[in-house]
């Protein structure tokens, strides 16, 4: 039998290797097993590829807009092969800085699909089919997710790709239906009609990214329309076939059926818990649907297991998932960590960037609120015109009487690098009085989060009344 070791990290993804991080901070003797590559889907197929992407669209549509900066740039094209050339570059570096922390942090790195043995064992299986049985005291579940299969009559057409193969492309199709108009899909949406792909999207509710405030999900219809992405809501996909050029998508829409032929289908209808072969009911733990049931120490109800992540369901973002590897590493190593879901930022990575932290207003309302808003359009802001990017807002959710802010939402340029000053602020319980007595330095766009506060109040200064 091996060696005993203090914790047990099964998955090495951002909550996974964090956890792996923080654990060994605080003293523990750390294995952990990974499947396939450090970083997890996010730093592989997800977050970091995505992003990389995207940056060459970004750079792309600028380069084509030279001429409004008087730049002039003849015949701009997209060169895919270099371009998924720089993104592997890019996936590459951070997997082996991931690699070099661990190795530095002396985490013991096992090949190998994990599965729960026993409350303190794990066994992993290498591609061999050789096993080894991993013995500790405290283990922690971090096993990500996968995308959600959709009963859809052709989805195992080969024309059909999920987010990993959008990244993967060797060519760049002429057209494409996206269907879910979530994050993911808004994202590939923006960065393959960004790349000249004609795009259409199919979203089941009535707005796009439905599940943030209702003013960014209309600004980014306003978007897409603005950028020639058709989408469809309140719509679905009923069957996809085959035909001469790639396939024909049927689409059941208020409006009647459609019928929409396109070279490449992308489902991008979310993500489900990975809880594949774990033994989960060998051993007594919870779950259900969602994924594994823990609590705010990030432990399950075997006090041995923890899990963290996409493996316990709810928002499936890396940076929760870090944090949730922090708090799980803390409190098995004796610390008062617990999870705080009161301020969890989304970020979207489209064109414009949007971003969101706190409650909506349509939720703040439901929670018995009374709510200010204020707004602010990022057409009055400086910095947004020289950048030639002032598409967007900032919007301002507050209570009533005690002017604490309860939520921020932005659609427009650097949204996900504005959204950290409401971050910090509403985990500080910040009142609008408290954001706008800090000074705002000048020419920059977070001069619109000063002034979408004082429009709570009615006393924004740069905007027409």
């Amino acid at each position: 039998m091996a060696d005993k070791i203090d914790i047990i990290i099964v998955g090495g993804g951002p909550g996974g290797y964090v956890a792996a991080l923080r654990a060994a901070q605080l003293g523990a003797k750390v294995t952990l097993v990974e499947k396939d590559k450090l970083g997890g889907v996010c730093l592989n197929w997800g977050c970091i590829p995505t992003k990389a992407l995207i940056r060459t669209a970004e750079v792309f549509s600028l380069a084509r807009r030279g001429v409004e900066f008087g730049v002039v740039i003849k015949d701009a094209v997209v060169d895919w092969g270099k371009a998924q050339e720089r993104k592997q570059k890019v996936v590459n570096q951070l997997v082996g800085g991931v690699d070099k922390l661990l190795n530095r942090a002396q985490v013991q790195v096992v090949k190998g699909t994990g599965r729960l043995a026993s409350p303190t064992a794990v066994e992993v299986t290498d591609t061999t089919g050789k096993t080894q049985r991993l013995q500790g005291s405290k283990i922690i579940l971090a096993t990500g997710s996968v995308p959600v299969a959709l009963p859809i009559p052709g989805i195992d057409n080969p024309a059909v790709i999920d987010s990993t193969g959008a990244l993967a492309l060797e060519s760049l199709p002429k057209s494409m239906l996206i269907i879910g108009g979530g994050v993911i899909g808004a994202e590939f949406a923006s960065l393959y009609s960004a790349l000249g792909v004609q795009v259409t999207v199919v979203e089941m509710l009535d707005r796009l990214l439905p599940l943030l405030d209702a003013t960014i999900g209309e600004a980014m219809k306003w978007s897409f329309d603005a950028h020639g992405i058709v989408s469809y809501l309140k719509s679905k996909v009923a069957k996809i076939e085959s035909a001469k050029t790639g396939v024909v998508v049927t689409v059941e829409t208020p409006n009647g059926v459609k019928q929409i032929t396109v070279e490449k289908v992308l489902s991008a209808v979310g993500r489900r818990a990975n809880l594949g072969d774990l033994s989960l009911d060998e051993i007594g733990v919870r779950y259900e649907r969602g994924g594994i049931k823990v609590d705010d120490r990030m432990c399950t109800n075997v006090s041995s297991i923890y899990a963290i992540g996409d493996a316990v369901g709810g928002m499936m973002l890396a940076h929760l998932a870090s944090r949730q590897g922090e708090v799980a590493a803390e409190a098995i190593m004796g610390h008062p960590a617990r999870m705080d879901y009161r301020v969890v930022p989304s970020c979207i990575f489209t064109s414009p960037e949007a971003a969101s932290v706190g409650l909506s207003e349509a939720e703040a309302r439901n929670r018995g609120h009374r709510v200010k808003v204020g707004m602010f359009p990022l057409n009055s802001n400086g910095k947004a015109l020289i950048e030639g990017d002032a598409d967007g807002f900032v919007k301002v959710v507050a209570d009533e009487k005690y002017g604490e802010v309860l939520g921020v939402h932005i659609v427009g340029p650097h949204a996900s690098d504005l959204i950290l000053e409401p971050t910090l602020g509403i985990t500080l319980e910040n009142t609008v009085t408290e954001f706008v007595a800090a000074i705002h330095p000048h020419p920059t766009l977070g001069e619109a989060v000063a002034e979408a506060m004082l429009a709570v109040e009615n006393r924004a200064l740069h905007l027409l009344r």
